[in-house]
């Protein structure tokens, strides 16, 4: 390297550290700020009103049913709780309770200050003043030393004010007259909630404009997970999971399925491979599950029918990708087949048809927070979802120049092109691609009547990635301890599994879809981390 060269990159680095220690000295000059404001409405004489705010007392916060235990027992004794989210401007004139956190704090003078507390996501500006009866200075310097994050409860009147209240969801402002910290937060906080919310767009903007805000990333986000969930975008990503979760099983519920529910402590390999995490049990090898698959089939052999699972699955693979963990939610299902196993791809279509259509219908304000801090497109997706063979995608592929085996699996970036591909001509981000080549299958899958090289299985894809995985399944015992030995699985470990096949077994098939994918790809996230409230990675087991 020249020295030339050597010296522009000093000169960078001088610049960042520079930046950066500007950037503590703004930080410490504005808590100076705001201390010295706070402290600047201290008065000597004592305060008629020291009942109408203050710490909540910790007999009071052992669930005592006494009203006159203390001034916060006594105050909110006879009201009802408003939530944030529900402060309109219907409200206006009428008196509420609300609790929530304080997400900031403005001191205006002795006389004045604000506090704009949060509670799920929703924002609400509560102005304390001693023009309000029983508000004393006292009292507004205490709300204004309050910490970001405490969580208080506050009694006021709901105001309308004239103009657009700017940096809050609610637009209505509570004029408070009893206030009462429940529970305070720590002065410094590893990160602040309000940098956490910001998108990546007004970082870029305020940077435009010469002002440098901070940047959470992603690992310092997971090390404080707790802070980094208050979120209105995490709020909302984490209420769509739940929608997710709910439409799963209501819609299989109403198909006639039953909720089972596996061990996750097993013998030996469920989808065959090394990938698995290896345990002593009780000095027995065993491992956990890399699904629920061969508990499920057998529950079909056990004359349930049909049977779906929510729970946790388990990948050792070392994959440090924006899509995979080592341990998720998976959603899985299975089922008799009458005919054909078309019937499977059936009940995927009509099941995430309904679960799109719900979301877009029941969650329309937490897809607007995600999307505020996270911009993305909405889903396309059509009534009845696209299906096509997977030989007719890989034609696809090679008319646009891409070569691929087409015996072999997809790899990332196959997939992308060909949702690109499909998005072009079909005008859909959902579609089915059916009948893979046998090879790049578990072991029990069943293959096609009539081609012993594809299978009667298939893949679903979301914006071009790949969500789900489903199949008809060898119910037949000597064909399937066959294929397993083909696939290098040890036949004894799974001996139980074949054998449930003995005893008669109807052909069936199913699938399985990783619930936090399905959100990830919904809101076009970009990274599962995003979506898994406690990610487990190759990286990271804590917190």
């Amino acid at each position: 390297m020249s020295s030339e060269s050597e010296e522009q990159q000093l000169s960078k680095k001088a610049a960042k550290k520079e930046a950066a220690k500007l950037e503590k000295i703004r930080r410490r000059q504005e808590a100076a700020a705001l201390a010295s404001a706070a402290s600047s409405l201290s008065v000597e004489e004592e305060d008629p009103y020291s009942s109408n705010y203050g710490d909540v007392t910790l007999p009071e916060l052992k669930s005592c049913s006494k009203p006159d235990a203390g001034n916060w027992s006594m105050a909110i004794s006879s009201m009802d709780w408003t939530r944030v989210g529900a402060l309109t401007q219907e409200l206006k004139e009428k008196e509420v309770l609300i609790r929530g956190r304080v997400h900031t704090t403005r001191p205006v003078s002795k006389n004045m200050a604000f506090v704009v507390v949060r509670e799920r996501g929703f924002t609400v500006q509560c102005l304390v003043a001693t023009h309000e009866a029983g508000v004393s200075r006292q009292m507004v310097k205490f709300v204004a030393a309050l910490n970001r994050e405490s969580i208080i409860d506050a009694i006021g009147m709901v105001s309308v004010p004239g103009n657009p209240i700017k940096g809050t969801t609610q637009q209505v402002e509570i004029h408070v007259r009893k206030l009462y910290c429940v529970n305070k937060a720590m002065p410094t906080l590893p990160i602040n909630v309000e940098d956490a919310a910001r998108s990546d767009a007004e970082i870029e903007a305020a940077l435009q404009a010469g002002d440098k805000l901070p940047r959470v990333n992603q690992d310092t986000r997971l090390n404080v997970r707790v802070l980094d969930i208050r979120t209105p975008a995490n709020q909302g990503i984490f209420r769509i999971q739940c929608q997710v979760g709910t439409i799963f099983r209501q819609f299989l519920l109403s198909e006639g399925f039953v909720e089972i529910h596996t061990p996750k402590l097993i013998a030996g390999s469920s989808e065959g491979g090394s990938a698995v995490f290896k345990l002593d049990y009780k000095g027995q090898p065993a491992c956990l599950a890399q699904s629920p698959q061969l508990h499920k089939q057998m529950a079909i052999c056990g004359d349930f029918g049909r049977v779906f699972e929510v729970g946790p699955v388990f990948r050792a693979e070392d994959s440090y990708t924006h899509r995979h963990l080592c341990e998720f939610t998976g959603l899985d299902v299975e089922m008799e087949i009458k005919k054909h196993y078309s019937e499977v791809m059936d009940i995927v279509d009509r099941l995430f048809v309904t679960m799109f259509d719900s979301l877009n219908e029941k969650c329309r304000k937490e897809l607007e927070a995600v999307g505020k801090q996270y911009p993305f497109e909405p889903l396309k997706y059509k009534p009845k979802t696209l299906r096509l063979t997977f030989e007719e995608g890989i034609q696809m592929l090679k008319d646009a120049g891409v070569e691929v085996d087409p015996l072999g699996d997809l790899n990332t970036e196959a997939e992308r092109k060909l949702g690109q591909l499909v998005l072009e001509k079909y005008d859909t981000e959902f579609y089915l691609l059916h009948r893979y080549p046998l090879a790049v299958r578990p072991f029990y899958t069943m293959p096609c009547y009539d081609n012993a090289l594809y299978s009667n299985s298939f893949d679903v894809f979301i914006r071009g990635e790949e969500i789900i995985s489903g199949a008809q399944r060898v119910h037949v015992p000597e064909f399937l301890a066959e294929r397993a030995q083909a696939c290098g699985i040890d036949v004894n470990t799974i001996s139980t599994y074949i054998d449930s096949f003995r005893y008669g077994a109807p052909p069936h098939g199913g699938f399985g879809v990783g619930l936090e994918r399905v959100v990830m790809l919904f809101c076009a996230l970009g990274n599962i981390r995003k979506t898994s409230l406690y990610p487990r990675d190759p990286q990271r087991i804590t917190p």
